[in-house]
């Protein structure tokens, strides 16, 4: 047996490497502190942090305004409602929070930033303004809301997060602060994430772009634009949330929820990220890795999260400079750097519990038409279909209770895999899809759509 404490420590080679990446990304990007901290199996694993007088910077465990970040704590809210069953993503805004003269775009677009409204409010720069100027919707999203057509282009809007926690509070009966606090921080124990800050806390600046001084940034109160980019955080809670993002919890969304708020919902302009955006987190390939999360800015702070969940490995990245440092770049490599430097073991190979003999007489070679395939036997009685010769299409099925199972990833995602069987019990075939698996090559009999040639297989014509 092999036994390790991968979960607990790093390899000081490791910690070094990240230490200087972050003392690194403090100096060039010429930050008063960087905070920074590294998850693995969803437990912090090192923390770190850099500040202008060489110390251990504002705190011990200080907070940052997360900015946009936000957004994700948002929209795990509403997945909420959706998984309760109290609205669906494809519902319209106005059934659930009529008046706010959107139409028809829906749930899911409001997510996905693609129900064509502005980036920003139309009045004065919302991040550094009194909450008093924008008392409700109306004023967040003025006289014209929309700068595209509904459902047709990724247009980032901070705008539609507004409009989503004002959706939150309309379904819950309760704001949108409360449920944020009783619904995600509460049973995940993000102990030091807020809706406003609590001390210790890293205090914002502007760096001037040509001299090595600093201006004061004003903190406001953003008000009803809150759900947009309000909270406030510490590293090490980032790295805990960003565990849930990979994994689910049961206590908060499931496992099948989160997978869902990862999966691209929209093509994104040339040039706009190297990524894609799903239903509130940002998706992007750094790296060689598929990577979640989410960026933030707000005026003194600067924000960046991710998690490779092929890895097990996350990272936040927070400063208190405007501009300067990229947070999310930082967090990208410290999840590299942990990645390739210590690998994940691969799980422990283990027997099935049982063995069913029906399911164990569908595993082994299928053909759909004359190209072979293989069907392997998974636990909780899942199912991997892999085409033969490494090209074609295959994909991993889940058993449903009615005895069929669903495609959960690439060309049959979502679709159905029945056994077709004899008047006598045996297998005559397999259909996907409206596809028919066979166990020899364009099997006579065997349901082939459009039958077999009866003159059967030959040589040259």
């Amino acid at each position: 047996m092999i036994s390790s404490s991968l979960t607990e420590h790093l390899l000081p080679a490791t910690e070094r490497a990240l230490l200087h990446s972050v003392a690194a990304a403090q100096a060039e990007g010429r930050t008063p502190s960087l905070s920074a901290a590294v998850a693995r199996g969803g437990r912090v694993v090192w923390s770190g942090i850099r500040s202008a007088d060489g110390g251990t910077g504002p705190g011990p465990d200080p907070q940052y305004r997360i900015g946009s970040i936000t957004k994700t704590f948002t929209a795990v809210l509403v997945m909420r409602l959706r998984d309760e069953g109290l609205l669906d993503l494809g519902d319209p805004l106005e059934k659930h929070l009529p008046g706010t003269d959107l139409g028809e775009a829906t749930i899911a677009q409001l997510l996905s930033h693609t129900a064509g409204l502005a980036a920003e409010t139309p009045g004065p720069w919302w991040e550094r303004t009194p909450a008093a100027l924008r008392p409700g919707l109306a004023e967040v999203l003025g006289d014209a809301p929309f700068k595209h057509p509904v459902g047709r282009r990724f247009h980032y809007s901070n705008p539609g997060y507004t409009v989503l926690g004002s959706l939150v509070g309309a379904v819950r009966g309760a704001g949108w602060a409360d449920a944020v606090r009783e619904e995600i921080l509460e049973p995940l124990g993000l102990e030091r994430t807020s809706v406003r800050p609590r001390a210790p806390y890293a205090e914002g600046w502007a760096v001037h772009p040509f001299a090595d001084v600093l201006l004061p940034e004003p903190v406001e109160d953003l008000g009803v634009m809150a759900p947009a980019g309000q909270m406030w955080s510490t590293a090490g809670d980032l790295c805990r949330f960003a565990g849930f993002l990979a994994e689910g919890d049961d206590r908060v969304l499931s496992t099948a929820s989160v997978q869902e708020m990862a999966a691209p919902a929209a093509p994104l302009e040339n040039g706009e990220w190297d990524g894609t955006y799903g239903l509130g987190v940002q998706v992007a390939r750094l790296y060689g890795r598929t990577m979640v999360g989410h960026t933030g800015s707000l005026p003194g702070y600067v924000a960046g999260l991710w998690v490779s969940p092929a890895d097990g490995v996350a990272a936040a990245t927070l400063a208190n400079a405007t501009s300067g440092p990229q947070p999310w770049a930082v967090a990208a490599e410290l999840v590299r750097t942990v990645a390739e430097a210590e690998p994940r073991l691969p799980e422990p190979w283990r027997p099935l519990p049982d063995a069913d003999p029906e399911l164990l007489a569908l595993t082994g070679p299928w053909y759909w038409g004359a190209k072979p395939h293989e069907l392997r036997l998974l636990p909780e009685r899942g199912l991997l279909l892999t085409p033969v010769g490494g090209y074609g299409r295959g994909a991993l099925f889940r058993a449903a209770e009615d005895g069929t199972w669903t495609g959960l990833d690439g060309y049959y995602a979502g679709e159905t895999l029945r056994v077709v069987r004899r008047a006598d019990g045996s297998v005559r075939h397999l259909d996907l899809g409206s596809f028919v698996l066979t166990r020899e090559p364009y099997e006579p009999g065997a349901g082939v759509p459009g039958d077999v040639d009866p003159g059967g297989w030959r040589g040259t014509p």
